[in-house]
């Protein structure tokens, strides 16, 4: 009996190992590339944005900084990832988990900057808050 159980043990794994892995689609919509996320909800007012500037260094790395307020310090604000179409550049204002071990300044203000690299064509860039544009930012070169 014990030997019966293990050949059908051993019959059992190898039967395992001979089976085909599956096989990828020929679906265009499974092989698309999936579409950026972007935050759909703004965490800020009006009012808690300020200073909000772009500029290219000679390499064409973009360089966007500004200012948020955030009142809880166990958040903080935070650029998210850019998108570049062309001569426009978007960047989203986003609200993370404060990873730094202290608050903001005296304020609670946030300083918050992010580079774009070799965005050499970009000539404008929006500051995006959710769906809204908090910031129009016109390059400033050099």
């Amino acid at each position: 009996m014990h030997r019966s159980i293990l050949l059908l043990s051993a019959y059992s794994m190898l039967a395992a190992c001979g089976q085909a892995a599956e096989q990828p689609t020929n679906n265009a919509a499974a092989n698309a590339v999936a579409e950026v996320k972007h935050p759909s909800f703004c965490f800020f007012k009006d009012e808690e944005t300020k200073g909000w500037a772009a500029k290219a260094d000679a390499a064409g790395t973009v360089t966007v900084t500004g200012k948020a307020h955030v009142k809880d310090s166990r958040y903080m604000a935070q650029l998210g990832e850019p998108e570049v179409q062309g001569n426009k550049a978007r960047i989203w204002l986003t609200l993370g988990t404060n990873t730094t071990g202290w608050a903001a300044n005296d304020d609670d203000v946030w300083d918050v900057s992010a580079r774009i690299p070799a965005a050499g064509a970009v000539e404008n860039v929006s500051v995006m808050c959710g769906k809204t544009s908090i910031a129009e930012l016109a390059l400033k070169k050099g």
